[in-house]
């Protein structure tokens, strides 16, 4: 693995684990809301299992996330960000690209969809609006900051500091699933899990399921037993799932 440097459209340094295996085929992963490309160990393991495959990957930091430049996140600034890493891809020669996105990373991926794009493998798919309660993920006085200045900070044991823009937390309902996916003209994998214990999991499933239609007809929808949003228990089953699918659809 080799950590490289590149830059967004706003000048700032994004950092990216690349695991090469001298291919032309890379898979580039896009991590979820405030995470990081090594959260949990879950990217390096499916990337580890990708690069065994004879694919490259490229999982990168959004700035503001992990060893990225500072930055306030929102939803516009990641599609940037993502944009930047295909163009950086592509400036190494590679021919095939596919996009790997979790949570936030997969609306993300959609958003930054062009016809360089081969495929895309979508975990948690946000793929239609959702409404959060976000008196519940944050305390009174993230709150009141947001209320007072427009951002949320937290500074997680695991993650270390963030800051939220209000816009963000807005890019989560404002999702036109119709105008999203029918832009979309490679096929998709998408992966959710139906713990009935995780509401949000479930009501991103029911979104995905209904969005299936406007995706195109090579596109698949797989759910894993009793996994929750991001799979993080279920990972050995992502993993056998996307490297099927990248066999696939990126081998022809």
């Amino acid at each position: 693995m080799e950590k490289l440097t590149f830059k967004n459209s706003r000048d700032l340094s994004l950092v990216g684990n690349l695991y090469s295996s001298d291919s032309n085929s890379i898979v580039i992963m896009a991590h979820g809301f405030t995470n990081n490309k090594s959260f949990q160990g879950r990217f390096d393991r499916i990337a580890e299992s990708l690069n065994e495959l004879d694919f490259d990957v490229f999982a990168f930091d959004f700035s503001g996330c992990g060893e990225s430049d500072p930055d306030i996140l929102s939803a516009a600034k990641e599609v940037d960000d993502l944009n930047s890493a295909i163009e950086f891809v592509k400036s190494k020669g590679y021919e095939k690209i596919a996009l790997f996105g979790n949570s936030l990373g997969s609306l993300i991926c959609l958003r930054c969809f062009r016809s360089e794009i081969k495929t895309m493998i979508l975990m948690g798919a946000l793929s239609h609006s959702m409404t959060y309660d976000w008196n519940e993920e944050f305390t009174q006085v993230q709150m009141d900051e947001l209320e007072r200045v427009g951002i949320i900070t937290f500074n997680s044991e695991e993650l270390g500091i963030r800051r939220v823009d209000h816009q963000m937390l807005n890019d989560f309902e404002d999702i036109n699933q119709k105008k999203l996916l029918e832009a979309i003209t490679c096929p998709v994998l998408i992966i959710h899990g139906n713990n009935e214990e995780d509401k949000e999991e479930l009501q991103l499933l029911a979104n995905s399921r209904k969005g299936m239609g406007l995706l195109p007809e090579t596109s698949e929808l797989v759910v894993i037993e009793g996994a929750k949003h991001g799979c993080r228990e279920h990972i050995d089953q992502v993993i056998e799932v996307t490297t099927k699918w990248c066999l696939k659809h990126m081998k022809e």
